[in-house]
């Protein structure tokens, strides 16, 4: 249970639906739970978010004709230093501007910045993960990088 989080996190950002997101991790946690005894070691934490990225791609497959998103991901804000209204509004419209242009990503940039980004995991074990090579997984985190600063900076230039 100790990744619970960044499972939901992972499959969130992959499914766009936090009701299919939580269908997806517990899913995954289940056939962790079948399939330990094949566990062959190694970091569980990619283990774990390797069987949740493909119950996603799975989910995923499976849902395609319906295109409806229900809600957008709103994460919550912590923070201990005390901020003015107006920098926790300027905080939040920045987060939700990345978040909307994060989901415009196709899924295999969107999942490996996720993975690198938010999850804080190495090249090796994305490429674990995804099932490809590093150069790869480094190819695709450069050009979702780039995909990404394009679209957050077109959307603030229309502001």
């Amino acid at each position: 249970m100790p990744h619970l989080d960044a499972a939901y996190t992972l499959a969130r950002y992959l499914l766009r639906d936090p009701h299919n997101a939580e269908d997806a991790v517990q899913e995954a946690f289940l056939r962790a739970l079948k399939y330990f005894a094949s566990y062959r070691g190694g970091d569980p934490k990619a283990w774990i978010l390797a069987i949740v990225r493909n119950e996603c791609r799975t989910k995923g497959a499976r849902g395609r004709g319906s295109g409806a998103r229900t809600e957008e991901f709103d994460e919550e804000i912590h923070s201990e230093e005390s901020l003015s209204a107006d920098a926790l509004a300027l905080e939040t419209e920045a987060k939700e501007t990345v978040r909307e242009a994060l989901d415009l990503l196709p899924v295999e940039f969107r999942e490996v910045i996720v993975l690198r980004e938010i999850q804080g995991l190495s090249y090796q074990e994305i490429a674990d993960i995804v099932k490809a090579p590093i150069g790869t997984v480094m190819s695709r985190l450069s050009r979702g990088r780039a995909r990404l600063e394009k679209t957050v900076m077109s959307g603030q230039s229309r502001s």
